[in-house]
């Protein structure tokens, strides 16, 4: 009974919540809204709605319960925009309530731009990345200036304990939780020494700290900047390790280069910037983003099993490597360094062979159901397979909103994934389905 009571105290919520956005819209622009979409949440408890307008209006309705989080995005805004910088307007807020809309900067992320597997980075996307560096140094050296750090959310830098968050946060949430084997003093001393060593850069500039292709928006071809309120001050390698080093970026090491020295010419524009510190500096910075990384998959993957952050897990694997293969830092960490050979060297986050599935005679058909009308047909006389009971799923259908809309359609699709109940529940279901259908696939079934 407590877990229904929890399930329809979540849905009252989330209907409270899109109706005080909705009111909010309409108080804004005038005009009644005529559509509400839920929006995908990704790796944070934040959640979106686009709402549209009689009259064609949009604007993205943000609910989160840490208000802390609210004012500092809030503030950290009319900051930037003040200053015309390339981040969402705001339209309008209800902190009391917890929520706000800001502009709508279309579906188009950056990260839908990248290259598949074996694709050639694009000279265009090349050029696209250009300008978001130096669109980068702007709002890190810019921005800095006049910024009232007291704002920021948890901490106002990015300095010794939150370093060492995100250290403890690859060590307990990846390491341990993928069962790699480490010394844990040793690993602590090498992590003080990492620390002692990036604290000696230049940090007094702001830090957007989540600077990854998803939190960058194109509308009519310009880059925006979102989710920042996790920034603070911090050094300017942070934030373009963690862009050009993204887990599934498939950047070329040539054009990393090549970028590098793009944002090191436009931050010259705005502040002296020495080329040998900053470069001496950058490759710890690409280090403890990449483990930072490496702590939200395993957290996020491993532990709250959410699927495209598992399948992140090699390719962030893939920059480790070669970051052990290319970089040599001007003092020892070895028990660390072990640690990331032992985790480069591990096979368990390798990928299925599609190939296999591409060539096999195996055909998977899903059907749904309903218990009232009874269970699919064995059609094939083959005893039938899995069934799963989906009542526990949250139903859009009893929103106004999506009643007249399937599961074929955009809405619905993004409604259940807005849901955490839905992506725990599909990762049960994978994880059943997917041995099974390994093991009929390598017995040729």
């Amino acid at each position: 009974m407590r877990n229904i009571n929890t399930k329809n105290s979540l849905a009252l919520t989330n209907q409270l919540n899109m109706q005080s956005l909705s009111d909010l819209f309409e108080k804004h622009f005038k005009t009644p809204v005529i559509a509400l979409q839920s929006i995908a949440q990704s790796g944070s408890n934040r959640k979106y709605f686009r709402l549209t307008g009689k009259n064609g209006q949009t604007a993205i309705g943000t609910y989160c319960e840490d208000a802390k989080e609210n004012l500092a995005f809030v503030r950290m805004t009319e900051h930037f925009l003040a200053k015309k910088l390339p981040v969402p307007d705001i339209y309008v807020t209800n902190l009391t309530e917890n929520i706000y809309l800001q502009e709508d900067l279309s579906d188009d992320a950056l990260y839908l731009q990248l290259p598949a597997d074996g694709q050639p980075f694009s000279e265009q996307l090349t050029d696209l990345y250009r300008e978001i560096v130096s669109n980068l140094a702007q709002i890190q050296i810019l921005g800095a200036q006049d910024f009232d750090y007291s704002i920021c959310h948890p901490l106002p830098e990015f300095g010794h304990r939150s370093m060492l968050w995100d250290l403890h946060y690859f060590k307990n949430f990846f390491l341990k939780l993928a069962d790699i084997p480490f010394d844990e003093q040793g690993l602590e001393d090498d992590f003080e020494r990492l620390i002692a060593f990036l604290l000696q850069a230049d940090c007094q500039y702001f830090m957007l700290r989540d600077c990854q292709s998803r939190n960058i928006m194109l509308k009519n071809n310009k880059p925006y900047f979102i989710d920042y309120q996790g920034g603070r001050r911090g050094a300017l390698q942070y934030d373009l390790a963690s862009l050009l080093f993204q887990a599934k970026g498939n950047m070329p090491h040539s054009v990393r280069e090549e970028l590098i020295d793009t944002y090191l010419q436009e931050a010259e524009k705005w502040t002296t910037i020495d080329r040998k510190s900053f470069t001496k500096y950058y490759y710890g910075y690409v280090l403890i983003r990449c483990l930072q990384a490496m702590g939200a998959y395993g957290f996020r993957g491993l532990y709250e099993r959410k699927e495209h952050f598992i399948t992140s897990i090699p390719y962030a694997i893939k920059n480790l490597r070669w970051w052990l293969d290319n970089v040599q830092m001007p003092f020892e960490m070895p028990h660390l360094r072990q640690a990331l050979q032992h985790t480069v060297r591990t096979q368990q986050f390798e990928p299925f062979d599609k190939n296999k599935g591409k060539n096999s005679p195996l055909t998977v058909t899903i059907k749904s159901f309903s218990y009232k009308k009874g269970l699919p047909g064995d059609n094939l006389g083959n005893g039938g397979g899995f069934i799963f009971d989906c009542r526990a799923i949250e139903n859009p259908g009893r929103y106004e909103a999506y009643k007249h809309l399937t599961g074929m359609d955009e809405p619905v699709v993004q409604f259940l994934k807005h849901q955490k109940s839905m992506e725990i529940f599909l990762q049960n279901i994978f994880s059943i389905a997917d041995a099974s259908v390994e093991n009929y696939i390598d017995r040729n079934f």
